[in-house]
């Protein structure tokens, strides 16, 4: 059931709108406290989808709630899970994406 919800609502991270992306990425922060370690079997489904265009996004709104996801990530799941999904796109990003994402790496 978790990849149907997550299958549906990933195209919502990726949108042409920045509002629409924006609205997605701050609904996935509220759930990621309620969800925890049990967005494991989504969590590199999630990951490619909240960085690619939100954490190098120009809009201020969808880079704030991009970066807002990042950080409830890392407080309320394993780093453990989050290492691999972060190391693998750290090495693909350019720009202030690449940056933030090293910096929760490190």
């Amino acid at each position: 059931v978790l990849f149907q919800i997550f299958d549906a609502f990933k195209p919502r991270l990726h949108d042409s709108n920045s509002k629409v992306s924006q609205v997605a990425l701050e609904a996935l922060h509220k759930m990621i406290p309620v969800l925890k370690d049990n967005l494991s079997p989504v969590i590199n489904m999630l990951i490619p989808a909240i960085v690619d265009n939100n954490l190098n996004s120009k809009n201020p709104g969808v880079y704030a709630a991009a970066t807002n996801v990042i950080q409830a990530l890392c407080q309320h799941l394993d780093t453990s899970l989050l290492l691999q999904p972060f190391c693998t796109k750290a090495q693909f990003l350019s720009g202030k994406a690449k940056q933030d994402l090293t910096e929760k790496l490190a």
